[in-house]
């Protein structure tokens, strides 16, 4: 039973006849009716005020008037602010909760024969996953649920930045300073390892500075003739002439990352379908390079650096290889997106999660392909999400001070550990089950403050505030669904067994049944917005305000007390609902659910 669908066509008879004026369905507006009116379905009506010369408020009481005498399935309505706000009856709100719970998947669509590319995480070879990363990670992993849920088949990729001079960097910090120490020896996780030897890079880099500096020169010239600095573009030039020894250290050292990366992504829940690798890609950008010069798309300065003139779409001049024959970001990033078209040569659109400093490059990128005659082209899209902050400031992955994702998951399962002791409610849980119990709820939390916000908007991310049992938080949600499970668990040590339909002789829907009935009815809805504005947050919201209704209904609302055994069993099915599409909307956000706590 489709209400929006119905109100709409009854609104357009409705105005046909009061006015004589045809107005398509389709072009009725209805919106959710705000906290602070009477109803649930509102229909805007400042646009028929145009139409018709008349104070929206009393076309909306025409309206209503005519919906009150002409259909049965109208219980009241209201007129606030040029809004019309309606309520259906018992029998409606009966059928359109019987659809809900009837549904197997509600709110998912089937394979609709299209496919997608998401790329995400796509970190670097030279330092462990931190926050920064995480957010990039939840918001990839959830947007390719997500998609997936509106019937898209979606290929999730990263691009590994396995080459460049900031590999190189870490390199020669291992080579100088190293001894031939590694993760076994050290007992450091292989991500972590390598990370130490970027920081140890930079540090020698900034005393060298500081002493040319003393000596007169300038900060620009000493930065320019470190010599640690140009052991590592020689290291890198030696790389790209595919050096014996400085191949086979480098596969090395990435070795280690790799193998401390699918660590963190195990513990994360998130995998690929397949891995990019720039020292693979960046060859085939090259190439592409070479081909645009010949045809003069792209033009090669004095001192053999290649370039491309994008002065007239608004942009810059890009340089695209270096003078001394390397390659610079955007090389590799054009290679990538080819092969990927190649690879996949059914995706309808790329969507690359990547942070909004990088803005500019993807516009460069995109318009790059446009020029090079790639009409997919226009399909790429830069998911672009603002910067992510601790209370304590920013991070700085040079100097060390980036909070990375292994410590930072430590610290949210300890919290997690003290905050669910503080509420005592564990103590028939065994070790094991309060370990899970912990991680998921650490896991939960995390994930769910990352996302909850809208992707364009920076933010400050606080542990101790994302797990907090009240507001809008993941474990406050898991509290939710474990509060649930445990009544659907009492339901049936009753013996009432479920079994809802349409026609329960259900005496009334108190206002607190009828707000869980529409938020429930919404969630396809949700999930459709959520796809089109690739924002997980409109999911996160959704179910943040399903668990508050539900908690209301909870503590106003007695379900065991009551006579009616038929309301009872209505009460039961209506939790159990919930219960579902919570699960499958915190799914949506790459969140499993935990049914004791």
């Amino acid at each position: 039973m489709n209400i929006e669908k119905k109100l709409k066509t009854s609104v357009s008879s409705a105005i046909h006849s009061i006015y004589s004026h045809k107005i398509k369905s389709d072009d009725i507006q209805i919106q959710s009716t705000s906290n602070e009116y009477e109803g649930y379905y509102t229909i805007l009506l400042f646009f028929l005020s145009k139409i018709f010369s008349e104070n929206p408020a009393k076309i909306g009481e025409k309206i209503g008037n005519h919906l009150i005498e002409n259909e049965d399935f109208i219980e009241s309505f209201n007129v606030e602010k040029g809004f019309l706000n309606i309520d259906i009856n018992k029998i409606s709100w009966l059928k359109l909760f019987f659809n809900i719970y009837s549904e197997k998947d509600w709110g998912f669509k089937m394979n609709i024969g299209k496919e997608l590319m998401v790329e995400f995480s796509s970190p670097n070879t030279n330092k462990p996953l931190h926050l920064g990363h995480l957010r990039n990670i939840f918001l990839g992993d959830s947007i390719s649920r997500i998609l997936k849920a509106v019937g898209y088949k979606v290929h999730r990729v990263q691009i590994i930045n396995d080459r460049g001079i900031h590999i190189c960097k870490s390199m020669v910090a291992w080579i100088k300073f190293g001894k031939g120490d590694s993760p076994e020896k050290s007992g450091i996780k292989g991500d972590h390892f390598v990370g130490k030897y970027y920081v140890l890079y930079q540090e020698e880099l900034n005393k060298e500075i500081n002493q040319k500096i003393k000596k007169g020169v300038t900060k620009e010239e000493a930065e320019k003739n470190a010599q640690i600095f140009n052991e590592a573009k020689n290291l890198l030039i030696k790389w790209e002439n595919r050096d014996p020894e400085t191949i086979k250290l480098w596969k090395k050292m990435n070795k280690w990352v790799y193998e401390g990366f699918d660590k963190t992504y195990e513990t994360l829940g998130v995998d690929f379908d397949k891995i990019y690798y720039e020292s693979e890609t960046y060859l085939y950008g090259k190439k592409e390079v070479e081909k645009g010069l010949k045809k003069k798309i792209f033009f090669q300065k004095n001192d053999n650096s290649i370039w491309v003139d994008l002065n007239k779409y608004g942009l810059d001049n890009k340089l695209l290889v270096r003078s001394d024959g390397t390659s610079v970001y955007i090389t590799q990033d054009i290679g990538t997106a080819i092969l990927r078209f190649r690879d996949f040569p059914k995706i309808e659109k790329q969507i690359y999660t990547v942070g909004n400093e990088q803005e500019y490059h993807f516009k460069v990128l995109f318009k790059i392909l446009e020029i090079q005659g790639f009409d997919w082209a226009k399909e790429c899209y830069h998911l672009s999400y603002g910067m992510i902050d601790l209370p304590s400031g920013k991070m700085k992955s040079r100097e060390g001070t980036v909070v990375d994702a292994d410590k930072l998951l430590e610290e949210m399962v300890h919290i997690s550990e003290k905050r669910t002791k503080e509420l005592g409610k564990i103590k028939d849980f065994n070790k094991n089950e309060q370990k899970l119990l912990f991680d998921k709820i650490a896991l939960s939390a995390i994930k769910y403050f990352l996302l909850k916000i809208d992707p364009k908007k920076p933010m400050l991310f606080d542990p101790n505030e994302s797990i907090d049992f009240q507001g809008n938080t993941g474990p406050f949600i898991q509290y939710t669904y474990a509060r649930i499970i445990s009544i659907l668990e009492r339901a049936k040590n009753k013996g009432i067994k479920e079994d809802f339909n349409t026609n329960l002789n259900v005496k009334s829907i108190n206002e607190f049944e009828k707000k869980i009935v529409y938020l429930l009815s919404i969630f396809p809805d949700k999930i459709l917005v959520a796809a089109s504005d690739f924002s997980p947050s409109t999911i996160a919201n959704y179910i943040y305000d399903l668990s508050k209704a539900y908690n209301r209904f909870y503590q106003e609302i007695s379900i065991f007390k009551e006579e009616d055994n038929e309301t009872i069993l209505f009460r039961i099915s209506l939790s159990k609902s919930v219960s579902k599409i919570i699960s499958s909307a915190m799914k949506l956000l790459g969140i499993n659910m935990t049914s004791k706590m």
